[in-house]
């Protein structure tokens, strides 16, 4: 059966019922229209409808930490459940979001001692974003509006969170309705003159620590999160660090910050929060930003919230995930398979024979970039994406190139055996771009 073969039959009833009514995420359905369905999930693999078995060496988006239907998770979900679903929490409290905000703060970079939840990784960074920007307009300088990121940022997909990312590809249509950004390498010295020029007009810096995700995983030294964090003390602004990625154990330790040694003054939150098995999402803030809206004008009330803030449910599933974080050492099991799939690379002669970049790897995260032919994008509109994924598929192994960017972050629960699939799948995919 020819490649195109296997993968029409691998799109079976619930594929094709999906091409009439759904609208994927980051999908052009021009080119893209037929997928193959997910019946089942247990660990790092998925099972398809067909009856085969991909290794999810993604995580699914990166939000499936420990695996998927980890069982100590799904026991807290159930017993949550059981007790109390859901409840608003503006006017209302509740137990597990008491204890989760706790823990947060317990476990966190010092000094972050406040938590407000939401729902998603986007809402997560709009939040810190209207912190940052509220704070300053209580404090009489409402002139600061420009916030700083990298070159290349990606922060989500609301209105606030698309100004502070890279226009390109992603939000272009969108410039006439975006706030001001500016954009900075990633460097020091880009930085700070950045931060020069502005002046009086700097809000905040957002960055994400040690690793840029949806940028091609471009990685950055603990040196340089720690120089963000000099030059914000220098110029007076908070500095926002965008963990909805890195958080929890992708980068070998609990936090990006924490590798790096320093403390942000705002923390977003999301993804392996509840180790993938629920949405919620958590902005962790300084008291000093939280005492600039506590007051007994009203309208120094800091006006955000979603239906599900704080759901029981979520809080539950993200009490789970921290413990079994901490009790079975995630940043380090992720440490461990980032590392052998680095060296199952550096070791196969691709690695030096020109076709690649050169490897990369912080954490549990592990990717290089194809070198693409001079007619092709070499960013995320690259045209070998789809038939990298496509092949990735034929393979058994779930992979989303960053268009020409092959990478790897798969949960902890991958055994060794399935590390070494993910890596022959990675150089695979250079032979099929080739």
């Amino acid at each position: 059966m020819s490649a195109g073969s296997e993968r029409a039959a691998a799109v079976g009833d619930v594929g094709r019922r999906d091409a009439r009514v759904c609208w994927h995420p980051y999908t052009q359905h021009g080119l893209e229209s037929e997928f193959p369905a997910v019946r089942g999930a247990r660990g790092a693999v998925l099972e398809l409808e067909d009856g085969r078995e991909l290794i999810d060496a993604i995580s699914s988006w990166w939000t499936c930490l420990h695996g998927h239907g980890h069982p100590p998770i799904g026991r807290a979900i159930a017993a949550q459940l059981e007790q109390l679903d859901h409840v608003l929490f503006a006017g209302l409290t509740h137990e597990p979001a008491v204890r989760l905000a706790e823990r947060l703060v317990e476990h966190a970079p010092a000094g972050l001692s406040r938590v407000f939840y939401s729902d998603n990784g986007s809402t997560a960074v709009e939040v810190a974003l209207k912190i940052a920007y509220q704070q300053w307009v209580h404090r009489g300088e409402p002139e600061r509006t420009v916030f700083v990121a990298l070159d290349g940022a990606y922060h989500g997909d609301t209105f606030g969170a698309m100004s502070a990312g890279e226009r390109e590809p992603f939000f272009s249509a969108f410039g006439p309705l975006l706030f001001e950004v500016r954009h900075a390498a990633p460097n020091a010295g880009a930085l700070e003159a950045t931060l020069r020029d502005l002046g009086p007009r700097a809000a905040a810096v957002i960055v994400e620590p040690l690793v840029q995700g949806a940028a091609g995983m471009r990685m950055h030294g603990a040196d340089f999160v720690r120089a963000v964090r000099a030059l914000c003390d220098e110029h007076g602004v908070p500095m926002i660090a965008d963990e909805v990625m890195t958080g929890f154990g992708r980068t070998g330790r609990l936090f990006a910050c924490e590798r790096a040694g320093v403390s942000p003054d705002l923390l977003c939150l999301a993804k392996g929060l509840t180790g993938g098995m629920f949405p919620l999402s958590a902005t962790l803030a300084t008291e000093t930003l939280f005492a600039a809206f506590r007051s007994t004008d009203r309208s120094r009330t800091f006006f955000h919230g979603h239906s599900f803030t704080a759901n029981p449910t979520g809080c539950a599933a993200a009490l789970a995930s921290l413990d079994c974080c901490l009790a079975d050492d995630v940043p380090g099991r992720l440490e461990a398979l980032g590392a052998r799939i680095e060296a199952r690379l550096a070791a196969s002669p691709v690695a030096s024979s020109g076709s690649i970049g050169p490897l990369r790897r912080t954490g549990g995260i592990v990717a290089f970039d194809l070198v693409v032919p001079p007619d092709d994008d070499d960013g995320y509109l690259s045209r070998i994406a789809p038939e990298l994924r496509a092949r990735a598929l034929e393979l058994g192994v779930l992979l989303r190139p960053l268009g020409n960017v092959v990478y790897a972050l798969p949960p902890a629960c991958t055994t060794p055996e399935q590390a070494d699939r993910i890596a022959d799948a990675m150089l695979e995919l250079v032979t099929t771009a080739g």
